[in-house]
Parts: C-alpha cells; sequence; structure tokens
C-alpha cells in the first residue's frame, strides 16, 4: 500500500564536509511539487536536486551534478519507500572534498531516504468520487455518519431544497455508503457516480 505524508520534514547529515539537508513535502499535483521545489531552494547552495511522484508521474533534476547522481537516486528512495504523492530536495553545500559518483548517488539517496523514513506517513486509499441531494432535514445525521465510513467530504452547493453533496469514499465503502444514502433519504436519492 503506498503512503504519503502527514506533514513536511527535513533531515540534515554532514558527508565528507558537505553538508546535505533532505527537505519533503505531500504533494498532489506536478504544479504543487514545482512550487514546493521552488520554496525550498537554496540559492546560494551548491546545488538543490530533486524529484517527485503522484501516481504514474513523475521527475527529477540533478541540478548540476554529474547526470544520474542525484535526481534519480531521490527518486528510487521515494519509490523505495513506498511513497506516492511526495516531493523530495536535497539541497548540497560542497565542503571541498568530491565524493565520486557512487558517493554522490549514496549521499543524496540516502539523505533523502532517511527524511522519507523519519516523517510522519499516512496510507494513501484509492477513493471514489460520488455525489447525491440531500434535505435540509437530512443534512446533519448524514454529516455525522460520514467519518465511520471514512468519506471526505469534498464540496456543497445549496439549494432551495437542501444540498448537493460530492464525495470522496474508499472504494470498499461505496456499497455501506449507497445503503446509507438510501436509509437516510428513505428511498428518495441514490449515489452517482462522479
Amino acid at each position: 500500500m503506498p503512503f504519503s505524508l502527514s506533514a513536511p520534514c527535513e533531515y540534515r547529515e554532514d558527508i565528507r564536509k558537505s553538508r546535505f539537508l533532505a527537505q519533503a513535502a505531500p504533494v498532489s499535483s506536478a504544479a504543487e511539487a514545482q512550487a514546493f521545489i521552488e520554496q525550498v531552494s537554496d540559492r546560494s547552495a551548491t546545488h538543490n536536486c530533486w524529484a517527485w511522484k503522484v501516481g504514474q508521474q513523475y521527475r527529477f533534476s540533478d541540478d548540476g551534478e554529474p547526470g544520474g547522481t542525484a535526481g534519480r537516486p531521490i527518486l528510487a528512495a521515494i519509490e523505495g519507500q513506498d511513497c506516492d504523492q511526495v516531493a523530495v530536495v536535497v539541497t548540497r553545500w560542497y565542503g571541498g572534498i568530491q565524493l565520486g559518483t557512487g558517493g554522490l548517488a549514496r549521499a543524496y539517496g540516502g539523505s533523502a531516504s532517511k527524511c522519507l523514513q523519519a516523517a510522519e506517513r499516512v496510507a494513501l486509499v484509492a477513493r471514489t468520487r460520488c455525489g447525491f441531494h440531500c434535505s435540509f432535514a437530512e443534512l446533519p445525521l448524514f454529516k455525522a455518519r460520514l467519518p465511520e465510513l471514512e468519506a471526505l467530504l469534498e464540496s456543497e452547493a445549496f439549494d432551495a431544497s437542501g444540498a448537493e453533496l460530492q464525495l470522496a469514499v474508499p472504494a470498499a465503502r461505496f456499497d455501506e455508503l449507497q445503503r446509507l444514502v438510501t436509509d437516510i433519504s428513505r428511498g428518495r436519492e441514490a449515489l452517482r457516480c462522479l
């Protein structure tokens, strides 16, 4: 089961006089990943190498280090920790001692891996998006029951007779949610997949 992070985290390490700072954060899109990279990159550092993965999309950058010695090992650390929807930036301040290509790959990949290992992780659950209309009288009862089904309320739009709700529910709990909607509305409403 893939995991993401519950909050941003960081890890610092000195390797042969070079300082490494690994910073990781949960992201939900490529744009969010790039924004995180721009936010945490230190322009005074020698290199800001990074990688991110969101579903089947991924990108990485060696930022001037020899090809394949930084970005790819960071991505390998993300995948090795079974993470998804995560961006990692490893910033290096050069200390005067060359590490060689193997040393660089171990330093970047190791820093990223240790950062992700220390992070508080949350399991990513496949969710189905669905919606239905709910009357004002039924709305409080329905909202009170959402947490027990692990359903997330994504949006609600009110009209004269109630609210149109959009939810994201774990695929395994969809049938239970369908029964709840039918029971609370006394058969007037049915869940629609979006």
